[in-house]
């Protein structure tokens, strides 16, 4: 793998550079950013090698492309009309089924491995990039087989190289599914710091008060609202789906409050405790 095109060098993008030089040492990382200072951090901290423009992708190896989804939309099927023949084009969006139908009918489908690698801090931007960001963690891979094998190993390769595991599925799973365990969670965060906010205009003290329970539920709220609200957008069904069914279990439990019935209060909390067995089969 020797020349390497970044577009978008964020966290993901970036934190993928940096694995990247590592584990390619010959490799030649090229970045590619709608905003110029960050390539110029970009080249500072050592993430990328020098930066470029789309005109010379086609000499790429591989491009990945880690822009917000609503960017990939469009820019991908303008990707895969400059790349080679032999370059393997992969993106690592949070929505997966608009992404593979945006590009279903490319002549160079085959050229395309639709990824969405679970990893990720609140933070954006190319200082955000962290060396071995992806190591344990899960990439999904949709639409495998539309990839021609040759690519596919490459790209394989290199997942096993960044230490991740592989799980395989369908875009429209996957959207249903990432709707409950990340975007829903990615709501909440926002909504409850929202909430406390709104107090602390009256409140001043307020946040003397919060402790690591409240800094680790509203951490997402840190996150870029210029990356999520195009995931929201995209994923808009399942979206709502999810809030839905939060809300109705928000509103029990309120229920449960006022009618002050403690004992199925504690029910609710002692059921849902079974989520820590779950979790730990994750590891």
């Amino acid at each position: 793998m020797k020349k390497v095109y970044v577009i978008g060098i964020g966290l993901i993008g970036g934190s993928m550079a940096l694995d990247i030089k590592t584990h390619y040492e010959s490799s030649l990382v090229i970045g590619i950013d709608a905003n110029d200072t960050h390539l110029d951090t970009a080249i500072e901290l050592g993430i990328i090698d020098k930066k470029a423009t789309f005109d010379i992708i086609s000499e790429a190896d591989l491009v990945i492309v880690a822009v917000p989804v609503d960017v990939s939309l469009v820019i991908l099927p303008n990707i895969l009309d400059k790349v080679g023949e032999h370059t393997l084009v992969i993106d690592v969006g949070s929505t997966k089924l608009p992404i593979c139908e945006a590009v279903e009918k490319h002549p160079y489908r085959r050229n395309f491995l639709a990824t969405h690698p679970i990893a990720g801090t609140e933070f954006s931007g190319p200082s955000a990039a962290i060396k071995g960001l992806f190591k344990g963690k899960t990439n999904i891979i949709c639409e495998v087989e539309k990839t021609t094998f040759a690519l596919q190993e490459i790209g394989m390769e290199l997942f096993k190289k960044l230490g991740m595991r592989i799980r395989y599925m369908d875009p429209k799973a996957h959207d249903k599914h990432i709707a409950y365990v990340s975007h829903l969670s990615h709501i909440s965060s926002f909504m409850l710091g929202k909430t406390v906010v709104e107090i602390e205009k009256d409140e001043r003290d307020i946040f003397d008060m919060a402790g690591s329970g409240f800094e680790s539920t509203v951490r997402l709220a840190k996150s870029s609202p210029a990356m999520w609200t195009p995931i929201f957008k995209q994923n808009k069904k399942h979206v709502i789906n999810s809030l839905d069914e939060y809300i109705v279990n928000l509103t029990h439990f309120k229920k449960l409050l006022e009618e002050e019935n403690y004992e199925e209060v504690f029910n609710e909390m002692q059921n849902t405790n079974r989520i820590k067995e779950i979790l730990n089969r994750k590891t």
